[in-house]
């Protein structure tokens, strides 16, 4: 080895394209959440807007954990450091979130049928 050190990664493809995913992710709850407080509260009343307040939290919480989480990556790849493997705990509280909203629309729609 000239002392060089070697890249072990093609910088701009795994971790960007994983940032940018999550960053969608947050997108998306942020866009459903503005339209659950604009269109459910004649229906559901202020419940409507507890939902949506509580989506655009989660939405933050996913862009700033993603952020972080790529931050980390991208320093342990361009480093000497080693590659530390974290939880999947963002996509474990992301997943129950999704399952939690589904399954109280469903007992919305049934309720109201």
């Amino acid at each position: 080895m000239t002392g060089d050190r070697e890249r072990v990664f093609d910088p701009g493809l795994q971790p960007e394209r994983t940032a940018l995913a999550w960053r969608r992710t947050a997108l998306s709850l942020a866009g459903g959440s503005v339209i659950v407080m604009r269109i459910l509260p004649s229906v559901i009343g202020a419940a409507a807007l507890v939902l949506g307040f509580a989506g655009l939290a989660l939405a933050l919480v996913v862009l700033v954990g993603s952020h972080r989480r790529y931050m980390r990556q991208h320093r342990a790849l361009t480093s000497t450091e080693p590659v530390v493997l974290r939880s999947g705990w963002p996509v474990v509280a992301l997943t129950a979130a999704t399952l939690l909203v589904g399954v109280l629309c469903l007992l919305f729609v049934l309720v109201r049928a």
